[in-house]
């Protein structure tokens, strides 16, 4: 069988589990955060923290739970790693330094897990299970609650109340993440993946030295990482390591795992506004993307271009052989176009396009299904975007689910989609006008450019891969980057929930014969035009001086 044909046949595969969890998922998530009953174990949580589930919350107060609750949690897992070396389980590892413990904290808590550290030689099983694993589940429930409020918001009308933030950060905890996890985390220790608490082993002796490695929880870490959208790996070779990602059978295992939550929450939609058309289109224009840069992907890497690809078979520098350029692409495209970050391949090592794709994917908004909650907000955020831009184009008010998109609403719009950007290039500009931050490249050029311009968007989109190269295990990129993940996760949401808050205080609009229909094919072409003309303004600059300038090099 051709590699080709080969990846073929683990997209069709994919595309089958993908399509038979859309519909059971999608609805019993609608289910979820609709019902008004309460679990018991949920009401030992609610009065463990002292929340009200019952009582709801306008925009404002939801916003309020939100930032608290971040910020409780960035400040535990600073303290945590700070005071490792005194906990027991540390393995032997000392405490982090601050400006790392800051940037690890933040990233983790939101939902980005960039890393600039190595995880099997820095970080023992209590800030491993106790700190990180726990923010991988915690991180993505806030991304869902906050989708689920803005869906709220078009759903409801003539009110101000989106819900309750703790109801809904519990619910999709012990409801959707952990049930989904127990089961994901014994296939994966089914393929091989490890599940121990096991201490440093020596594996081998070689010339001059020894290998050792330590065992870990990573199984049950590994399957919250790719479900919740989160990315940090328990090694520092992330799902290219056999102990994440032991074959085949696991890596497409662990794409469906990102793709599954993000693709299966447009119906989530659909069930709560009441029109399961509207999330048919916004899984469209989903599919749309994810599908077509997939495809050029795989093109890209599998393309022959001198007697070393010919021998590989195509671009197999920095892949794993038990994946190959195939399970490699698909995975590259599914980690960019979501929030995850995880790699089972160096992003570094692709082509000069393929590398390009990649940065393209996150500077999307990863929407193409994107991070589970900021993958659909995001997305609802560009279809407001799109019915302003139709109806400036037939001269009337623009609607959308019955909602007026009025000055008020579009300057939310518009303020979401300009914070990513801003934080993107600003740092991005400030580390080559210093001296300091361009020391940390490795390679010089256009390739010395992307590693920054990566590192950046990675950062500011919430997805924390890494484009390999970069030391970025210093006080700038620490401190500059972490503080490019909290504003990029958390002023978006500032604008997402502001938006719901004015759109359910709005009365429901008339369906007219003008109305713009926005469950149609030719709308979800009219969504896919506007977030590639927004991404290709801002961004085709930059891209021009690194991937692009690199490719046409090659």
């Amino acid at each position: 069988m051709s590699p080709v044909l080969a990846g073929v046949l683990q997209l069709l595969a994919l595309l089958v589990a993908l399509g038979l969890s859309y519909r059971p998922l999608g609805d019993h998530m609608a289910r979820v955060y609709s019902s008004e009953k309460h679990l018991r174990v949920e009401k030992w949580i609610y009065k463990g923290i002292g929340a009200n589930p019952s009582a709801e919350m306008r925009w404002p107060a939801y916003l309020r739970g939100v930032l608290a609750f971040s910020a409780v949690s960035v400040l535990f897992l600073y303290l945590l790693q700070r005071v490792q070396g005194s906990l027991p389980g540390s393995l032997g590892f000392v405490s982090i330094d601050p400006d790392q413990a800051f940037n690890t904290a933040a990233s983790f808590v939101a939902n980005t897990n960039w890393q600039s550290y190595y995880g099997e030689q820095a970080m023992g099983h209590v800030v491993q299970t106790g700190g990180l694993a726990v923010q991988n589940f915690v991180s993505a429930a806030v991304g869902m609650a906050v989708a689920v409020a803005l869906v709220r918001g078009f759903a409801r009308s003539r009110t101000g109340e989106l819900g309750n933030f703790w109801s809904d950060l519990v619910r999709g905890t012990v409801r959707i993440l952990l049930p989904i996890s127990v089961v994901g985390a014994l296939v994966l220790v089914a393929c091989g993946a490890i599940q121990n608490f096991a201490g440093i082993h020596e594996v081998g002796q070689f010339t001059g030295g020894s290998q050792q490695w330590n065992g870990g929880a990573v199984a049950s870490q590994e399957v919250i990482k790719e479900l919740g959208t989160n990315g940090g790996g328990y090694f520092n070779a992330n799902s290219s390591h056999p102990f994440e990602n032991p074959n085949g059978l696991s890596n497409l295992f662990e794409i469906y795992l990102i793709l599954v939550i993000p693709f299966a929450l447009t119906r989530t939609f659909g069930r709560m506004v009441g029109s399961l058309k509207q999330g048919y289109a916004i899984l469209g224009t989903m599919a749309a993307i994810w599908l077509g840069f997939t495809a050029l992907m795989m093109w890209t890497e599998f393309a022959h271009n001198g007697p070393a690809f010919d021998l590989a078979g195509g671009a197999m520098e920095g892949k794993e052989t038990r994946f190959g350029i195939a399970g490699s692409s698909i995975f590259a495209v599914a980690t960019t176009l979501t929030s995850t970050g995880a790699v089972n391949s160096f992003h570094s090592s692709y082509t000069g396009f393929g590398g390009g794709i990649t940065m393209l994917g996150m500077q999307l908004g990863e929407i193409a299904p994107g991070g589970v909650g900021s993958g659909l907000y995001g997305m609802l955020i560009m279809a407001i975007i799109a019915v302003f831009i139709a109806g400036l184009m037939v001269g009337r008010t623009p609607e959308y689910l019955g909602k007026k998109i009025g000055t008020r609403e579009i300057k939310f719009a518009a303020c979401y989609i300009l914070v990513t950007p801003a934080l993107v290039l600003c740092f991005t500009a400030a580390s080559f006008v210093l001296d300091t931050p361009s020391h940390s490249m490795t390679n010089s050029g256009a390739h010395g450019f992307s590693e920054i311009l990566y590192a950046y968007t990675s950062g500011a989109n919430n997805n924390g891969s890494a484009f390999a190269g970069l030391n970025a295990d210093t006080q700038w990129f620490n401190t500059t980057i972490g503080i490019a993940m909290l504003l990029g996760r958390f002023l978006p949401m500032v604008f997402v929930l502001a938006l719901a808050g004015s759109l359910a205080e709005q009365k429901p609009v008339p369906e007219t014969a003008g109305t713009l229909r926005t469950e149609k094919p030719l709308f979800t072409g009219l969504l896919v035009g506007t977030i590639l003309i927004i991404t290709g303004l801002t961004y085709f600059p930059a891209l021009a001086l690194g991937p692009l300038a690199e490719g046409l090099a090659a």
